[in-house]
């Protein structure tokens, strides 16, 4: 084999190899930033769920409080005028 095609020939291997690490790097970064979405997706649900919870039991504490005292309603703002 002549010089020149070693030469083609490492060059083309060399490169064939970066490009199957390159691809391999961007693959792994992309499915760690795809998992991190699924927290972050998880974690929103469970914030959500929470309020949800916690307003339901504001609410079911204003119909207590209802029940006890009366509570006059402010009249809409366009008649304050």
């Amino acid at each position: 084999m002549s010089t020149a095609s070693k030469f083609t020939l490492a060059t083309t291997a060399l490169g064939a190899i970066g490009i199957v690490i390159f691809v391999h790097y961007g693959q792994k970064t992309e499915k760690a930033a795809m998992h991190a979405g699924v927290i972050r997706d998880m974690e929103q649900q469970r914030i959500k769920r929470e309020r949800l919870l916690d307003f339901e039991a504001q609410k079911a504490l204003e119909q207590e409080y209802r029940k006890i005292q009366t509570v006059k309603e402010d009249p809409p703002v366009a008649e304050q005028r």
